[in-house]
């Protein structure tokens, strides 16, 4: 039998993650991004040291169940593994105001369980209330075909004015995983490995993540 050769080039990687900054975009109201020194490099001191303040929605972030539901885990108490592992890219370019499932269809075969919509030529990088949601109904049609972890590149999977937000709450309901705020303004539609890990803090309704994708070997 002849063994498969493996190749050691390095895989392609994909940073989808937009640069954390005093003026990345936010939801009105929402806690920016911050940072003051609380040590600086001088003869009495060996090191620069800094502190941070912002909510756990800016930039590409994983919601937690908690966000939208008071009895549900926090980012620390969710599983890890949904967010690491193969991921399609889908196009939908000038879907608005929603994702819907004709937007989706013709990237059905063959689904992996982790899915991101491109919606933007260009991810946004000024607040915009008019960004691309998701329909509901296209949530519960991929999470029946076995998808676990969705994600979009604009603030949310639901439109800035929802107060019901109808897809979180089918996130909930079918117990999926979101990541929102990315940016795939360069990445090819097709499979991918996504790594895009939270952070343990405790009792957040959310999480940062430095969300890349690499090229499948």
């Amino acid at each position: 039998m002849t063994t498969p050769q493996r190749s050691d080039a390095p895989r392609r990687l994909w940073d989808i993650s937009p640069t954390v900054a005093p003026e990345a975009p936010i939801f009105p109201g929402d806690e920016p991004y911050a940072l003051r020194w609380t040590a600086q490099l001088s003869p009495g001191c060996p090191v620069n040291l800094s502190a941070l303040t912002m909510s756990p929605h800016v930039g590409a972030h994983a919601d937690a169940p908690l966000h939208y539901a008071n009895d549900a885990p926090a980012i620390a108490d969710v599983p890890l593994d949904t967010y690491l592992g193969r991921c399609r890219v889908i196009h939908a370019m000038g879907a608005a105001p929603l994702i819907t499932v004709d937007h989706l269809r013709h990237a059905e075969a063959d689904l992996p369980p982790r899915v991101l919509v491109r919606v933007c030529e260009r991810a946004d990088t000024v607040w915009n209330s008019a960004f691309t949601a998701y329909a509901p109904e296209a949530i519960a049609w991929l999470a029946e075909r076995g998808v676990r972890l969705i994600g979009i590149d604009t603030p949310s999977v639901d439109p800035a004015d929802s107060k019901t937000l109808d897809s979180h709450q089918l996130l909930r309901k079918h117990d999926l995983r979101v990541l929102e705020n990315l940016v795939l303004d360069e990445v090819p539609a097709g499979d991918y490995e996504l790594i895009a890990l939270p952070l343990k803090l405790q009792g957040a309704c959310a999480s940062p993540v430095r969300a890349i994708l690499r090229d499948l070997p």
